[in-house]
């Protein structure tokens, strides 16, 4: 293997943040991402895509069951949606445990944590089928080519490394707190470090 070679197989492995968690530093200046914290689902030298898991909408999981006319048990369509980002924020993705189950589109992201975009998970999330933890969301977030490795020499963004259960098991509301914490790091000295800087 060339020098070359090995850097290059070197730097793949060190950029792609695959399954790592971005926490939106208090001097990002984005309205679409303030105070949020992104799993990373795709990350290659074309670009990165992620869901916002910490910003619900005001809307229950049963307005998309009844806009797509599925049948749905009541208790199952209380849950809010999350607002995943800014693009395409007409299209559903649902970030899911991995189970021993798939739906036509399932990516896998880990070996715990994965992606449908397909209707068929929705049909079974409506009637208690589907997988235990899962979070509906509409719309995206990515990044262009070189974009986020961009905003990262800029401090914009903490990667983290991604932990399950902060997505599945912490209350929407706590989990940037926790995905710091998973680090050792405290949000609220953060905040207010950098708003005296």
């Amino acid at each position: 293997m060339s020098h070359i070679e090995e850097m290059n197989s070197q730097k793949k492995t060190v950029t792609s943040l695959k399954n790592h968690f971005l926490l939106a530093m208090p001097g990002l200046d984005d309205p679409n991402f303030s105070q949020s914290i992104v799993y990373i689902c795709e990350h290659s030298t074309d670009g990165a895509m992620g869901l916002i898991i910490n910003q619900q909408l005001d809307i229950p999981v049963k307005a998309i069951f009844k806009q797509l006319n599925l049948a749905y048990h009541e208790e199952h369509g209380d849950g809010l949606i999350f607002d995943g980002g800014p693009v395409a924020r007409d299209r559903g993705f649902i970030l899911h445990r991995t189970s021993t189950e798939q739906w036509e589109s399932t990516v896998s992201i880990s070996d715990e944590v994965s992606l449908t975009a397909s209707k068929d998970i929705l049909s079974d999330l409506a009637i208690g089928a589907g997988p235990e933890h899962a979070l509906v969301t509409l719309g995206y977030s990515s990044w262009e080519a070189g974009q986020l490795e961009e905003e990262l020499t800029t401090n914009s963004w903490l990667t983290i490394p991604a932990n399950s259960a902060i997505i599945f098991n912490i209350d929407c509301h706590k989990r940037a707190e926790a995905a710091a914490s998973s680090i050792g790091l405290d949000l609220s000295m953060l905040s207010s470090e950098m708003g005296h800087a």
